[in-house]
């Protein structure tokens, strides 16, 4: 196993990015564990989480339209280390302050220094991984991300249980400041050439922005999909937990962590099925997977079986992340920019999901919630059938077919 990893990753920067991915994503669990409770207890109501939900995934529009020329003006590891620092600050300071106001001002600088850490991330990782292993690149990215995400939740309910709900974010700060430190000092300056790697385009070859966006769309449906969906559900699926199914409050904090261990478990499988046998159509089954498992969701009342269908949702929907990622590298070398536009579909997402589940869920419940979640997904899944060719594997299967 490990000489399978040496050999696929081969770079050792981009270890240096699961160390720092793998850091703030335990930095990450431990905020966001606890953000719904934490809103919740302070006396927000849905429509109102909803909303510091919209300016975070403001934050994340807007600095992700400004993140493909900043890269190619600063590096992608200056932006990375950057937003590190800037995420350790607002983190920090989110529960020091008290009106609406000042808590969706550090929400917007929070989403703007979280799309930041992403896109600088994986343009490192799309610029050093080999074409015929980025989905396995990245699927190790995926897992960085839900070891974090495991642990975050698990340390967040030691945390809770010795100190006040607000000091966790004092935590997740101080372990974002030292990951930035890392960064700085352990990953290598962006490379000028790679031989195994897709460069950058001169300017004069540069797609205009439609096409950027129609090469990639695919990838971006996918990604607007899980950023709609993943904003939604950490929101609003603890307080459905509370008040439809009677769980408690230190029961949902651990939710967060059945879903990454799902990640965590089979993201790298499917990402090695998408490098070898299409990545697009790898999606399109986990996301069929995944509606079910949302479906099936709404008629559990056993806690047991809801941490299994979280599990599952987890190991179908939370890995097409990666999968998109790398579909989205293969079909377009213009990293930087095409990274940046996958993430501000992301954000796209981020913002709309949260406005529109608090508005269904506090006029017609959480069960309609689910189901509007559901169709979504259903979405997407006709959205790939129609667009199946903009996988390249389609090309390669079709003209190895002819061939033989």
């Amino acid at each position: 196993m490990l000489r399978e990893i040496r050999e696929r990753v081969g770079d050792a920067n981009i270890y240096r990015v699961y160390a720092t991915t793998f850091a703030l994503g335990v930095a990450y669990g431990l905020a966001i564990s606890v953000l719904a409770v934490y809103l919740d207890q302070r006396g927000f109501g849905e429509i109102a989480i909803g909303k510091l939900a919209a300016w975070f995934a403001a934050g994340l529009v807007c600095n992700s339209l400004l993140l493909g020329w900043f890269i190619k003006r600063f590096s992608a590891k200056t932006t990375l280390v950057a937003s590190l620092f800037g995420y350790a600050v607002t983190i920090s300071v989110f529960p020091l302050l008290g009106s609406f106001a000042a808590l969706a001002a550090v929400r917007f600088v929070d989403g703007a220094c979280s799309v930041g850490v992403w896109v600088s991330s994986e343009t490192i990782l799309l610029t050093r991984a080999r074409r015929e292993h980025k989905a396995y690149v990245t699927s190790l990215y995926a897992i960085a991300i839900a070891v974090g995400y495991v642990v975050g939740p698990l340390a967040a309910r030691l945390a809770t249980a010795v100190m006040p709900l607000a000091y966790t974010f004092e935590v997740s700060g101080v372990l974002a400041l030292l990951t930035s430190l890392y960064a700085a000092f352990a990953i290598e300056r962006d490379p000028k050439h790679l031989p195994h790697a897709q460069q950058s385009v001169p300017d004069s070859a540069r797609s205009s922005l439609g096409e950027l966006i129609f090469r990639i769309k695919t990838s971006c449906f996918a990604t607007f999909a899980y950023g709609y969906f993943q904003a939604s559900v950490v929101l609003f699926l603890p307080l459905f937990l509370m008040r439809s199914k009677g769980i408690t409050k230190e029961q949902t904090i651990l939710i967060p962590a059945f879903f990454a261990a799902g990640m965590l478990l089979f993201s790298n499988y499917a990402g090695r099925v998408g490098d070898r046998r299409g990545h697009l159509g790898v999606m399109r089954v986990l996301a069929t997977i995944g509606l079910s498992m949302i479906l099936a969701f709404v008629f559990l009342d056993a806690y047991a079986w809801m941490c299994a269908a979280v599990f599952v949702a987890g190991a179908s929907l939370a890995s097409i992340s990666p999968v998109s990622l790398a579909l989205q590298g293969v079909i377009s070398r213009e990293h930087g920019r095409a990274t940046a536009l996958y993430n501000s579909f992301y954000a796209v997402g981020i913002l709309l999901g949260p406005l529109v589940s608090s508005v269904i869920f506090e006029v017609y419940g959480g069960a309609a919630m689910l189901f509007h979640l559901a169709a979504l997904w259903t979405a997407f899944v006709l959205f790939s059938l129609v667009f199946y060719k903009d996988d390249p594997a389609v090309l390669r299967l079709r003209t190895s077919l002819e061939r033989s």
